[in-house]
This record gives structure tokens, sequence and C-alpha cells, in this order.
């Protein structure tokens, strides 16, 4: 290892990396160094080189020398060479920090769209690349928080002592539970519908994740992704091949790109809520846009079923013939699940036919349908973030989601849009 004059200490793998990100960075820009060359490396100086005057800075942060062909040149071109140096720091500071995923909202555009170190080697199935993302989002000290917000590893002791000793599905019936089950849920609505008016061609979706992370905060909510098993960021992004769990980062939107944006809020009552869409940007093709109408439509069927003494396992009956009926496909690998007072908790709802869930609906039932319906091959890996599952062919991926209380006559929507008790599609809604 090599210190520089700032204190900073450079490995010589950080060096080895830098030097290709610098090729890949700089290749094509004005700034592109012909290094190791008999030429000054100031633009557009022709003089050969004789007494090879090397960059002093450039040698302390381990990259390849560059030499000028005096010092009047070098001093009278090194605010432009400088930059340079800037970027090095900007990417070898990214490298060490969240092991290289995340940089300073600052930081120049070609460190925030790089790739983060676990990309560069990883065989992707689709298109879509990820980028760098920012730095870990705050919440104030007066916000309630949930117990895994806090734990080292993100582990929630709630939920994992409730799974070891409660088999039992939750029923919320005392009036006072019930209003701040509902309240949860109006707060969780007023938080996607202001993420999702804020989605546009050009948008990162860090952008939206800051967004969420704030109308959280506004409304005395704690943001429920945060942190939860570690999640990095306040939202859950998911773009066109990724079925769920994409986080946010610098990647902009573009058009044609089908986004959903899932949202949970936990609120100052101790209830979470959690709900999501998936939205058309730009020009969606007319696959695409069967893809979203698809998704749509089997959350709304599998939602016409629920009421008291409907099997939990009849509902992905119902999900696979509105997805095979429309030629996609019904990924097995998430479920829908119990929420309130947990994040997750019974019961667990698979969205396919033919599957194992135990469980009758009963008055009181608070749960969530998610069903993730693809273009292609049912089958998801996961990226090596550990969390973005991808559809395996790479293909297109939508999904809605709501929670859902069991009445007596069948279920109130919580989770619904303002003056719409029954899901009902309405491209413009989703249309940005």
């Amino acid at each position: 290892a090599v210190e520089s004059t700032d204190g900073i200490i450079y490995s010589r793998s950080h060096r080895n990396n830098f030097y290709h990100n610098t090729i890949s960075l700089f290749f094509s820009s004005s700034l592109i160094l012909i290094l190791m060359s008999s030429s000054c490396a100031s633009p557009g100086c022709t003089n050969v080189v004789v007494s090879r005057l090397a960059c002093p800075k450039c040698l302390q942060l381990g990259l390849p020398p560059v030499y000028f062909c005096g010092q009047e040149c070098f001093k009278s071109n090194y605010n432009q060479h400088k930059s340079i140096h800037n970027l090095a720091k900007q990417i070898i500071l990214s490298n060490e920090n969240d092991g290289g995923v995340s940089c300073p909202e600052d930081s120049l555009d070609e460190v925030k769209k790089s790739l983060p170190p676990w990309a560069k080697t990883y065989n992707f199935t689709g298109e879509l690349r990820p980028c760098l993302q920012s730095p870990r989002r705050t919440v104030p000290d007066s916000i309630r928080r949930p117990d895994y917000a806090t734990h080292p590893k993100g582990v929630s002791v709630s939920e994992q002592e409730d799974k070891a000793s409660n088999q039992l599905i939750h029923i919320y019936s005392d009036e006072q539970e019930l209003n701040d089950l509902r309240y949860a849920c109006r707060m969780g609505r007023e938080v996607l519908d202001i993420a999702g008016n804020s989605l546009r061609v050009g948008v990162t979706t860090d952008e939206i994740d800051r967004i969420v992370h704030e109308a959280c905060i506004e409304r005395d909510c704690y943001p429920s992704p945060l942190n939860y098993y570690k999640f990095p960021k306040s939202v859950c992004t998911s773009v066109n091949e990724v079925i769920c769990h994409g986080i946010p980062d610098y990647r902009e939107i573009q058009d044609g790109d089908i986004v959903n944006i899932d949202v949970t809020t936990f609120c100052r009552n101790g209830f979470h809520a959690d709900l999501n869409e998936t939205f058309m940007v730009g020009h969606v093709d007319a696959e695409g846009e069967k893809l979203v109408h698809t998704a749509f439509d089997c959350l709304k069927g599998a939602l016409a079923m629920v009421k008291p003494g409907t099997l939990y396992q009849d509902l992905g009956t119902t999900i696979q013939k509105i997805a095979t009926t429309n030629g996609c496909s019904v990924n097995r690998t998430y479920c829908g699940h119990g929420i309130g007072k947990l994040f997750h908790t019974a019961p667990n709802i698979p969205h396919y036919n033919k599957n194992k869930a135990k469980g009758i609906m009963r008055v009181g039932h608070v749960f969530t349908v998610e069903p993730m319906i693809n273009l292609g091959k049912p089958q998801d890996v996961t990226w090596n973030d550990s969390w973005t599952a991808v559809t395996v062919d790479g293909m297109r991926s939508a999904q809605f989601e709501h929670t859902v209380l069991v009445t007596q006559t069948g279920c109130e929507l919580l989770t619904a849009r303002k003056d719409e008790p029954v899901m009902t599609w309405n491209k413009e809604l989703l249309q940005r």
C-alpha cells in the first residue's frame, strides 16, 4: 500500500481497478490521456517530451504516469488536468464505502452511473444494469422505529418470535386498532401517489427514494424497507425485468421503461401499510402495456374473492388463470403476507395454482396480495446485491399490491386510491 500526501492509503488493487475505470470513463472524453507516449499530455501541445516531467499527484493516486514537456505547460493546464484527480478520489472512495456500491450525491455523473464492483463480472439475464447508490438516508430521532431499524443486521426480533411461537392469523377487531390500520394505510397511499407523480423520463430511482423518504418523515412515519435485513433504501423500485426488491440507484428512467414503486410505511401508532403500483413511462410498447394491465387484473380478480370462508390457497388459482389467459406467467418465489403490527407475518399467500397455503379467511384478517406477473418464464434469479430479483430470461415483470381487511361482506381495500373502493383500470393514472 502507498500513502498519499493527503493521508489516504491506496492499495495496489485500488490502483489497478482505478486504471481500468479511468480508461473506460475517459476513452471518449476530451480529457483522454495518451499514456506512456512521447507527446506532452496538455491538450493541443505538440512539443516532444524531453525531461519526462510526470504529474506527482497522478503518481500518488496510483495512476499510470502522465508526462508534460515542461513546468510552464504543466502549470498552465493544471486546472483542467486536476479534474482527473478529483474523479480518481471519488471512484476510490466509492469502492471503499459499502463494498463500493455508493458514492456521494455531488459526485460526477461518470462516477454515479458506473457499475458497482459486484456487477462488473456478473452475468445479467436482461439489459438492465445497476448504477452506484447514494449514501443511506437518515431518520430523525423523533420518528418511531420498528425493532429492526436499529438492529446491526436488520433482524426483526419480533417477527422471529412471532414465527416461532404463533401459527395463528391475527384478528383485528378493536376499533382503535382498525382506525390505526386505516390511518397507516392512508399514509402509505399518500406516499405512493407522491412518488408516482414524480416519475418521468430522466428521473433516477434514487430521486424517487429521496421523495419517498422525505414524504414518510413529513407524515411522522418510518419507511419500513430501510434496514429491514439490511435493505439500504426507503423504497423498492423495480424496473423492467426486475420482479421485486429493486434497490434505488443513480440510473435514470428511460423512455419505455415500466417501473414498480413499492411503498411500506410504519406509523407512530405502530402499524405497517404496504402497497405498490407499476407505472408506464413514456412510450411503452403494446406487450409492456399488456403485461401491466394483466398484473392489474390478476390482483383485481384475487381481491374479488376475499371474503370470510375463502381458502387462502384459492387466490392463486384465479391469479394464474388470468395470467395464463393473457400469455403471461406467475412468479412462484414471492408471496403476499399478513401485515399490521409486524411487517411480515401469517398468512403466507402464494399467487400460483395448486399451492399449499394454509388457512381460511376470517373477519379481521389483514394481509397483502401482490402477484408478480412475467411476460416470459416464471423463474427468478437474484443479483449479487443480495436483493434484486429478476426474471431468469430477462423479460419484463409487473406487479400491483394492496393491503386488505376481511369484512363481513367481503373486504376493505385499506390502501385504495381515493374514491376507488374497488380496483378500476385507468391507464391515465399509470402513464407517465
